[in-house]
């Protein structure tokens, strides 16, 4: 009877080992089943295992936007990737044409689809500019432009566009490419000193924005003659002399108002034209002597103008000697000053004193009309 009851608690101890060997097979067959056909990432984790998944998830993320980022170099100054760039580093830019972004740019204010990112609601939008310097040649525009591009809420073009007087045909949509992208509350601006004589500009730019901020950088239209003389000298040796150009006649001396260098000095003329389409309100009138002499103050009126917090002072200027101009302070990183090209502040020609006291007569009647329009004294008689 006792062995009896021994050998069926045998019996049933191996029964109950075998039971247990199958499902521990069937358990390991399901698993491999899983893994292989790719559920078993479902499975339950341990803890450090569903931290350090979370963290693989976040590296793919990032990888992607490393992807997607431009080179901060295609972004506004005021982008988030910039926030650490100095004034003065900015100074130091030539900003090109605007580069395209390697995305597809969707319309302004369309959103994301089929993968692609909007790049007027991440990086920027093109805009037409907000303000224009419109002249004059030789005035100082390339300098005041230089000057502006250090405030991080300025942003223009580095070339001449020259949209309103010689490629308007071209159409407003590819001058506005031509701009660079810009953020909520940076001013988009360029320069074209032609402009300002152009007899369609005015009713061109207002076509395209009536609200514009117009900038005249204007000099004494003696020396701005000489300079512009200068200037095309230095590409064609052999030019006639300044005399020459500037009489109709040397015993009569009478002034040839048809040459161009002369023609742009009379101020009054060109701005009667423009102020058939925009208010005097709209125009800001900047001294180019102030501009050499005391450039903090007149860029302290230019950022008044166009509604800029003060950024460029003093701190950013010193007086170059050799040019007679000021220039900027060497950007960090650099290891020179930033000045205009070789271009500027060329020494002048020689012009006989009798021709120039004929020309500041000419110009006097024309000088004091200019006065009155602008409501400044520029102090040139």
């Amino acid at each position: 009877m006792g062995c009896s009851g021994c050998r069926v608690r045998f019996n049933f101890g191996k029964v109950l080992s075998k039971v247990s060997v199958f499902f521990t097979m069937v358990l390991i067959f399901t698993y491999f089943f899983y893994c292989l056909t790719g559920l078993c990432d479902s499975a339950p984790r341990t803890l450090y295992r569903q931290q350090a998944s979370d963290y693989d998830t976040l590296d793919d993320h990032r990888r992607v936007l490393d992807e997607l980022r431009p080179s901060p170099r295609l972004l506004p100054p005021d982008a988030p990737f910039y926030r650490n760039r100095s004034a003065s580093e900015d100074a130091a830019q030539v900003d090109a044409p605007a580069q395209q972004l390697p995305l597809q740019v969707l319309p302004d204010g369309a959103t994301e689809s089929n993968g692609i990112i909007p790049v007027s609601n991440t990086f920027g939008t093109k805009r037409f500019p907000q303000a224009i310097i419109i002249g004059v040649k030789k005035g100082g525009t390339r300098a005041l432009l230089e000057f502006l591009r250090i405030h991080p809420d300025v942003r223009a073009v580095g070339a001449e566009p020259h949209f309103f007087d010689r490629f308007y045909d071209k159409g407003l949509e590819w001058y506005r490419n031509l701009m660079p992208r810009t953020l909520e509350g940076q001013i988009t601006m360029e320069k074209t000193p032609s402009y300002f004589v152009t007899k369609e500009a005015p009713s061109r730019v207002c076509t395209m924005n009536c609200q514009a901020k117009l900038i005249v950088v204007v000099r004494d239209p003696v020396t701005r003659a000489v300079s512009d003389y200068t200037q095309t000298l230095s590409k064609n040796p052999g030019l006639p002399s300044f005399q020459s150009l500037a009489l109709k006649n040397s015993t009569t001396g009478l002034i040839d108002t048809t040459w161009s260098a002369v023609r742009i000095g009379l101020y009054a003329k060109h701005l009667e034209n423009w102020l058939q389409h925009f208010p005097l309100s709209h125009f800001l009138f900047v001294s180019g002597e102030r501009l050499v002499s005391d450039p903090a103050g007149e860029m302290g009126r230019v950022q008044d103008f166009l509604g800029l917090k003060r950024v460029v002072s003093d701190k950013h200027f010193y007086f170059n000697q050799t040019k007679g101009f000021p220039c900027l302070k060497k950007p960090e990183g650099s290891s020179r000053p930033r000045c205009l090209g070789k271009s500027k502040g060329r020494p002048h020609p020689q012009i006989p004193s009798e021709v120039l006291q004929r020309l500041r007569d000419f110009y006097r009647p024309f000088n004091h009309r200019f006065y009155q329009m602008s409501g400044q004294d520029f102090g040139w008689d």
